[in-house]
């Protein structure tokens, strides 16, 4: 089975979209790591990567299109979210986050029913492979500070700036 990838670029850098099985795994910043991004994907859902535009990355391009021009505020891509069931269950709590909106990792833990596990749930949140569309951009710290993004901390300011904005049409 193959892991199908694609290139696609947004107002903050270009990502790479990775789909398996018909299902969105990766979109990841390149930052020069295309290579790596792709083989670890491809080695975590032993698959092998193949470059070519499917339905579902066709579905990522536009609908992050749609994103970064204020049209669109939920995203209906299918996901698969490889991780451990711990992680897994972290992002699915950043998927409750609406848009425009963020909490605190202290109450993304007390979501969780664990709240001395903010460390474990940063940690979490940093290998989200599902950048933007499971939004770990919305989570910031307690006291409201922009803390850890691996994409970098300019494209998560971006992010918050882009969804606090009021001139959306959906």
């Amino acid at each position: 089975m193959n892991l199908y990838y694609t290139l696609i670029d947004t107002p903050i850098g270009q990502v790479v979209a990775c789909d398996a099985m018909g299902k969105l795994c990766a979109l990841e910043f390149v930052d020069d790591a295309l290579l790596e991004i792709v083989e670890f994907v491809a080695k975590a859902a032993k698959l092998t990567p193949k470059a070519e535009e499917t339905k579902v990355l066709a579905q990522t391009r536009e609908e992050l299109t749609e994103y970064f021009s204020q049209t669109r505020k939920k995203f209906t891509i299918p996901l698969l979210m490889i991780g451990t069931e711990f992680q897994q269950s972290v992002w699915n709590v950043l998927l409750t986050i609406p848009y425009g909106r963020t909490i605190s990792y202290k109450d993304e833990s007390i979501q969780l029913g664990n709240e001395k596990a903010i460390r474990a749930v940063s940690n979490a949140n940093g290998k989200n492979k599902i950048s933007i569309i499971v939004p770990c951009h919305r989570v910031i710290g307690s006291d409201g500070s922009l803390t850890g993004y691996a994409g970098g901390l300019h494209r998560k300011q971006y992010l918050l700036n882009l969804e606090s904005e009021q001139n959306l049409l959906i």
